[in-house]
């Protein structure tokens, strides 16, 4: 028995260098897809982080109020202008409510971005507005975003 060995062709088998650089360029532009999508979701986690980090600093200033309601009209104040900055070694002197408001205005400080905050009582009422702010994104092609939260407390 012998083995018929087909004709060598001319033709060139495999893959084209032409067709090897096509793969590497939609590989490339999937691999980019995949790294924006990434940073989008990036930039959406830490977006609400610093959220969540706003509601339980506003939080924290209501239980503030709640556990001195005799003094809580003394907590009133205006937002603060320049921004404070953050200062760790922070030891306040006076009243309760004057080292509770420098406490937590020092707090939104140090943890939010360019933090900072208000307390407002509604007239004649034991009703509180507190807010919160800061800058959730710096300014990039898109622009800056303020970050804003208001909760409303009745003591």
């Amino acid at each position: 028995m012998s083995v018929t060995r087909p004709a060598k062709n001319s033709r060139q088998r495999g893959m084209s260098l032409l067709e090897v650089l096509v793969a590497i360029v939609v590989l490339a532009l999937g691999l980019l897809g995949l790294a924006a999508l990434q940073m989008t979701s990036l930039k959406g986690g830490h977006g609400a982080y610093l959220r969540s980090q706003a509601a339980q600093l506003a939080y924290d200033m209501s239980d503030r109020l709640r556990a001195n309601r005799e003094s809580a009209p003394d907590y009133a104040f205006a937002l603060p202008d320049p921004r404070p900055a953050c200062d760790r070694a922070l030891a306040p002197a006076g009243t309760l409510p004057q080292r509770d408001v420098a406490e937590w205005l020092n707090t939104l400080a140090c943890v939010l971005p360019q933090g900072n905050g208000s307390v407002a009582r509604v007239a004649g009422t034991d009703v509180y507005d507190i807010s919160v702010r800061w800058i959730e994104r710096e300014a990039d092609e898109d622009g800056g975003t303020d970050g804003e939260l208001a909760l409303r407390v009745q003591l």
